[in-house]
């Protein structure tokens, strides 16, 4: 399920509380990974300039043009290609949540905050144990992502903190992101950085290797993560404007797509696709 990028925060002096970066927890036996952490490869992010395509509605054979594919972590790689492997790491999807309730947020009359776009509970990170215990879960789609012969991962709703209704705040989404990518390079997968470019610049101190960038040509935000990502970024535009401004901010390093808003495999009714 694809996430409209929302119109940058301005948020002032935000904490970095990058509180434990281990991933220990319970929540059940792990797949056991393909390498040891030792013996991983060493992550790489993808290509710049790169011809993209972004399947979550459903994968299909990409154009011979593409060299970057994003897919839902359910999905297989595309064969020959760099593949990025999609998990929602901050939200609960609606019917297939398998959260144990303790993790899903909660406002202070006991009701679940909710992502009223998306009709997703937010998952509660506001204390170091229970984003451990998120990242465990979440741990086991990026050890089956690296299993599957993916590339990278793109961890979604890293932006949810600012739907929280104050619970949660930057530095809570920031901890657990960083148990996430900790997770991953032991794997030898990248991580991306989705969205919320207000902390695009504390990328590095994050580990964080390249972004996935939804409409920043429609919002003028391209440069930020052209800047703080040295180019590695995967834009993804849902109208022409957005594409066009898009491609005019690529300058021959960020890779751009336009998408119909559902993403629909190239078979369904409403299935666009197209590049600068």
């Amino acid at each position: 399920m694809n996430r409209r990028t929302r119109p940058a925060c301005c948020l002032a002096a935000l904490p970095l509380l990058l509180a434990g970066c281990g991933t220990s927890g319970s929540g059940g036996e792990r797949p056991e990974p393909t390498e040891s952490a030792s013996s991983a490869p060493k992550p790489e992010p993808p290509p710049l300039d790169a011809g993209l395509d972004y399947q979550l509605g459903g994968a299909y054979r990409p154009d011979d043009d593409v060299q970057v594919v994003v897919r839902d972590h359910g999905a297989r790689p595309a064969r020959g290609l760099y593949n990025v492997c999609y998990v929602n790491a901050f939200q609960a999807q609606p019917g297939a949540r398998g959260w144990p309730e303790e993790l899903l947020l909660r406002d202070a009359g006991g009701r679940e905050v909710i992502d009223e776009d998306w009709g997703e509970v937010l998952l509660d990170l506001s204390t170091e144990e229970l984003r451990r215990a998120a990242a465990d879960r979440v741990g086991r789609w990026i050890d089956g992502c690296a299993q599957r012969g993916f590339d990278a991962v793109e961890p979604d709703n890293y932006d949810s903190f600012t739907r929280s209704d104050g619970l949660l705040d930057a530095a809570d989404a920031q901890a657990y992101l960083a148990l996430l990518v900790e997770r991953a390079h032991s794997r030898g997968l990248a991580v991306a950085q989705k969205n919320t470019a207000e902390l695009a610049a504390d990328r590095k101190r994050l580990g964080l290797d390249f972004a996935v960038a939804e409409e920043c040509g429609q919002y003028e935000e391209c440069g930020v993560y052209d800047e703080a990502f040295d180019g590695r970024v995967l834009v993804v535009e849902y109208t022409e404007k957005g594409l066009e401004r898009a491609c005019e901010a690529a300058d021959g390093r960020l890779s751009v797509v336009l998408r119909d808003r559902d993403v629909l495999p190239e078979d369904e009714e409403g299935h666009v696709r197209g590049a600068c």
